[in-house]
């Protein structure tokens, strides 16, 4: 499963709620016709929901579901985690990449030196940082082309231009 967002509130009374997303152009999520809510994003818990309506509104994105009816509905799925499976997900575009493929990719540095491994992404609003832990030690380095030289899902690496000092 990719992990898209996170229920954050009810909208109105007719059963919509609020997405937090967890990424670019949560628009496109419109043309997946179930989404799959749990309370434990890494667990198999999954429930899939069928989507009656998407639409942009303020920062994030409201959604409505066959099965969630009214305000109480919406109040009772507030805190969860939205994902989809990933063969229903759109194909990224080029230098593109979903976070959930990003997770446990090695992190290592233009002269070699390994950082550990990514364990999660923050979304600052300016960019996306990745969470790079190698036992105790945590980095945080910013998901951008001024420090990502090179990205590569299929060897599980990620190469940074950072010093292990920073």
């Amino acid at each position: 499963m990719i992990v898209l967002g996170r229920i954050v509130a009810p909208f109105g009374v007719a059963g919509w709620v609020k997405v937090h997303p967890f990424g670019d152009d949560p628009l496109s999520w419109k043309k997946i016709p179930q989404w799959w809510l749990a309370t434990d994003p890494d667990g198999n818990a999954w429930v899939p929901f069928t989507l009656k309506g998407c639409r942009e509104h303020g920062g994030g994105i409201v959604a409505s579901f066959d099965e969630v009816p009214d305000r109480n509905g919406a109040e009772a799925v507030t805190g969860y985690y939205v994902a989809a499976p990933r063969h229903a997900m759109p194909k990224p575009e080029k230098d593109e990449y979903y976070w959930g493929d990003l997770i446990g990719l090695e992190v290592v540095s233009a002269a070699g030196v390994s950082f550990g491994k990514v364990e999660g992404l923050l979304s600052t609003g300016a960019h996306d940082v990745l969470q790079v832990r190698d036992g105790e030690a945590e980095r945080l380095i910013p998901f951008v082309a001024a420090y990502v030289l090179n990205v590569d899902t299929a060897a599980g690496q990620i190469q940074v231009d950072w010093d292990a000092d920073w």
